[in-house]
């Protein structure tokens, strides 16, 4: 795959979104050119949902209302995301070709509706779906103002059918060469289930191996059928970007992700994107941490590459229980927030609110009244207006962070097919704890993955590490021996990647590198909590308690020695009192922690300070933990982004420089040359 970057085509900051004239008369496209302009607007997302418009039936295409809009784009000076409209299969195409229409997860047979409604693996789709991407880039090509092609829309779910029960069984011929291989990698010797032919077989739902939803018994069974299908809708995309990108070499292609999202392993599909782009919708709890979090892990699934915040909201959307608009300043806030962690592009769903259908009270840039006379109008305006002045040497520019969090969407999928510990143990929320430790400290976090690169990052946190693979967990000891630290959690190296337990005792692969070994967990009931002390301090430790012993004591035959390990926490209670919760050893240059629980945001946040004071990371400012400060490198200088996401004034003190007082709900953007 050609690896070309959205800002290797631009020279300041696009700024624009979703616009979809063909759901309106003609007469309105002038006025929405005019209200655009001024809003400082220079990008639309085109052709996101037409596919039943472009193709009416099997042999025709219809391209002139596209056209005519292109025509008009271009000669309003718009720069031009072209989607390829196949997030959303033609009515005919559903009811003359059944085989596109995905199955649910209990065995009901979708009818036509909805979006995402498309079997992965129908012939239909791969035969309609790259031949209309194709047509559209031969039709489109030398328009000089695409700055990128857009693949379909919000990839995901999943489909339990025919098709894919063929193609499941394709896919694991591929994996595991033979039969005996998969019964080993399953074991299915376990209930009786061994397996003599690949026909016999049978997708895991709930028709088959699933208790109930979220309970399978054949874990190693389900976490292969989520790579599956996430293998599955990857070729889709594939298909298309190959099309597109046999005719237009030079124009970057993306599709649009979202965040931390459960049903595809957005690492290994950003391998085959050019440039990452996503949605950014946060719900009304969420902190500024946590949002800033997902940005984070778009800018790392191309390891420091630049996004594109595709899609956000200009005023309020209209799928969550609570639908509560953006207070004034948030808009400007969270958009500066987005370039704060690596975005190159501000944009918005939508820019015209529909008139009909689920969409009709998700904000718009220009609202049902048609009038900039609007707080929203006038907020997007003087947003644009500020972008307008930004330096374009912004774009493309790099972070410098010393701090990486491990994350695996294999991992998440594998701890929440486990058959225990606890219902409430939550893979996300146990990084979010570590991630938002370090936000609260003013310190900037890489994710990676098994095949990233570490070599550059002082510390490597690991939470929650139940799926790990031997040659990860060496590289792991190379970083350690090297002089890196490391930390790794209660329900840590349990079992390898075919989702066998790892025998030999808990953490696995781990063992040596944090000379530990867990002899049992114990899982306390919500609410529930053990103790310890940290450093003269008492925290809380709850959900799950590792029972820890150093690992010379496992048995005999064990070669390992844990020489240079301390306990630093030991529990207070229960039967396990006084036994470590928290240890730290010395291996090689560096030094390896394990953390047998989980605690409260007063022990991360002391935790992570401790670290960062011992690692000597330079914090960027000392700031109230409401604030939010980045900074990002160009060749030339450093931009410092200062977010001030409470409703005080707040002073903020950067390294190498005076006080600086920020407003309430705003931004400052400083820049520094090297």
């Amino acid at each position: 795959m050609q690896n070309k970057k959205f800002n290797d085509r631009v020279n300041k900051v696009l700024y624009g979104g979703d616009y979809n004239p063909e759901q309106w008369p003609e007469e309105i496209w002038q006025e929405d050119m005019k209200l655009l302009k001024e809003a400082h607007i220079n990008e639309l997302t085109l052709n996101v949902f037409s596919w039943a418009a472009l193709q009416p039936s099997e042999d025709v295409y219809d391209f002139s209302k596209l056209d005519k809009i292109m025509k008009l784009v271009k000669e309003n000076g718009f720069k031009v995301m072209l989607a390829t409209s196949t997030g959303a299969h033609p009515a005919w195409m559903a009811h003359r070709h059944p085989d596109i229409l995905r199955t649910e997860f209990d065995g009901r047979r979708r009818k036509f509706g909805g979006r995402h409604n498309s079997c992965p693996n129908s012939k239909t789709y791969m035969k309609y779906a790259p031949l209309l991407a194709k047509k559209l880039a031969e039709r489109y090509k030398d328009y000089g103002n695409i700055v990128a092609w857009h693949i379909s829309n919000e990839y995901g779910g999943c489909c339990y059918c025919e098709n894919c029960e063929k193609a499941f069984r394709q896919w694991l011929k591929d994996k595991y060469k033979t039969i005996e291989n998969l019964n080993r990698a399953w074991n299915l010797d376990f209930w009786g289930h061994t397996i003599y032919d690949w026909d016999e077989i049978v997708l895991p739902d709930l028709r088959s191996e699933y208790f109930a939803p979220g309970r399978t018994q054949f874990q190693g069974m389900s976490v292969d059928y989520k790579r599956f299908n996430s293998d599955s809708i990857l070729k889709c995309y594939k298909a298309e970007y190959d099309a597109i990108k046999e005719i237009t070499p030079d124009i970057p292609i993306t599709t649009n992700l979202m965040g931390f999202y459960y049903d595809l392993d957005y690492k290994k599909w950003s391998k085959y994107m050019d440039f990452v782009s996503w949605d950014n919708y946060p719900s009304n709890d969420m902190s500024p941490a946590e949002i800033a979090m997902g940005h984070d892990l778009m800018r790392s699934l191309k390891q420091g590459q630049s996004f594109v915040l595709m899609e956000q909201t200009p005023s309020v959307t209209n799928w969550q229980p609570y639908n509560a608009l953006k207070r004034p300043g948030v808009l400007a806030l969270w958009s500066y927030q987005a370039m704060a962690h690596g975005a190159d592009a501000i944009q918005y769903f939508q820019m015209r609110r529909t008139k009909g259908a689920c969409e009709a009270l998700h904000g718009a840039v220009i609202d049902h009244v048609s009038s900039s006379n609007t707080r929203v109008y006038r907020e997007v305006q003087a947003l644009g207006n500020e972008l307008e002045n930004i330096d374009e040497g912004l774009l493309g520019s790099k972070f410098d962070s010393k701090i990486a969090i491990y994350f695996d969407w294999n991992n998440w999928w594998a701890i929440n097919a486990s058959a225990g510990p606890s219902q409430e143990l939550d893979y996300i929320k146990e990084l979010r704890k570590y991630y938002c430790a370090c936000f609260r400290n003013h310190v900037t976090v890489d994710f990676v993955g098994k095949d990233d690169d570490l070599s550059g990052y002082k510390l490597l946190i690991a939470p929650v590490l139940f799926m790990s693979d031997k040659a990860f967990a060496e590289k792991v000891e190379d970083f350690v021996k090297s002089g890196g630290t490391f930390v790794i959690t209660y329900f840590s190296g349990m079992v390898d990647e075919e989702y066998l337990y790892i025998l030999g005792g808990y953490p696995g692969y781990y063992k040596d590198v944090t000379g530990i070994w867990v002899e049992e967990s114990d899982a306390l009931p919500n609410g529930a909590t053990n103790s310890f002390f940290y450093n003269g301090k008492a925290y809380d430790a709850s959900l799950i308690c590792d029972i820890i012993h150093p690992v010379d004591e496992l048995n005999e035959s064990f070669k390992g020695k844990a020489d240079g390990l301390e306990i630093l926490a030991r529990y207070e209670m229960d039967f396990y009192a006084n036994t470590p919760v928290i240890t730290k050893n010395q291996y090689g240059k560096g030094r390896a922690y394990y953390i047998g629980t989980s605690s409260t945001d007063d022990f991360y946040d002391d935790f992570i300070k401790g670290l960062l004071k011992e690692l000597q990371i330079k914090l960027i400012a000392e700031a109230d933990a409401d604030v939010e400060v980045t900074e990002r490198y160009s060749k030339d200088g450093v931009y410092t982004f200062i977010l001030n996401h409470s409703n005080e004034e707040k002073t903020v003190q950067l390294q190498g420089k005076d006080a600086i007082t920020i407003a309430p709900i705003t931004t400052k953007i400083l820049y520094k040359d090297l």
